[in-house]
């Protein structure tokens, strides 16, 4: 079992990134009601934000998250104003939309970044490794998976503990009564897709030092995390959280122990869940 440890973390912390990343994602489809295909694309662009600002001190690493978070929150509000005249549209209007969008939007990063992967310089203390279960473990990918945690325990607790949060469910649930009590829908929708576009920045900077950003970063942010909204159930984000940890553990795992398997293993999965489940991976919703 030790063989399999440092693959196991490896993929939890994979996982949660994702889970940062698909709660965007889901946030914005079943809270926001906005099918959003640039996801990834709002990403991958907090990625090379992140990449092009740390530079291997702590000021500098904290700056990129919080140059990341913005740039993504801004592409959310963007996608908020845009969206807003296709309300009663339909979700392909907005998937077609979102859709060209991240077309502009990769073809742009490519020309500002080039085609080079990127990551971002961290501090020398994240370039160690620590002792994992008598196994040397990275740093920087501890690092990674202690913040994935934080944000999701204050995910949580914005959502359930919180007037904001009241207000995102009570707007899924019930428009009406929402704008009965003075408080404008639209407004709420346009704040969660801000917060959703802020998410997907932050994972950019999540996932960065450890897998690069590049060309591809976009597409497979995007498919992955449509892969863990519609396993974990749409608008679930403890459902997409442990969905997330789910396609983390077989695209890490999996690749140890079955190889040859290995590009089949997530599709597989994938097709399993869709098939057997009843209900989201989580009956709590929000």
């Amino acid at each position: 079992m030790d063989a399999y440890l440092i693959p196991a973390v490896d993929g939890v912390a994979y996982g949660l990134v994702l889970a940062v990343a698909a709660a965007g994602l889901t946030l914005a489809f079943g809270a926001g009601g906005v099918l959003n295909l640039a996801h990834g694309t709002v990403l991958a662009a907090g990625g090379y934000v992140a990449a092009a600002t740390s530079s291997g001190t702590w000021p500098s690493l904290l700056w990129a998250v919080l140059a990341a978070s913005a740039v993504g929150a801004a592409g959310g509000g963007v996608l908020a104003a845009a969206t807003a005249a296709l309300t009663g549209r339909g979700h392909l209007d907005q998937a077609l939309l979102t859709f060209g969008v991240a077309l502009i939007g990769a073809d742009l990063l490519t020309t500002v970044y080039g085609v080079d992967v990127r990551r971002p310089r961290v501090p020398a203390a994240l370039e160690t490794t620590l002792t994992v279960g008598g196994h040397r473990y990275p740093a920087d990918r501890l690092a990674v998976l202690a913040t994935a945690v934080v944000i999701a325990a204050l995910g949580y607790v914005v959502l359930h503990r919180t007037r904001a949060g009241r207000l995102v469910r009570a707007t899924v649930d019930d428009r009406a009564m929402v704008a009965g009590i003075g408080v404008h829908p639209r407004l709420v929708d346009a704040t969660v897709l801000t917060a959703s576009g802020a998410l997907a920045g932050l994972a950019g900077a999540l996932c960065t030092p450890i897998l690069g950003v590049g060309p591809g970063t976009a597409e497979t942010a995007l498919l992955l995390s449509l892969i863990i909204v519609v396993c974990g159930g749409l608008g679930s984000v403890p459902g997409a959280v442990t969905a997330a940890i789910g396609v983390g553990m077989v695209q890490t795992v999996g690749v140890v122990t079955m190889p040859a398997l290995a590009p089949y293993l997530l599709v597989g999965a994938m097709a399993m869940v869709l098939l057997t489940r009843r209900a989201p991976l989580s009956g709590v919703r929000g």
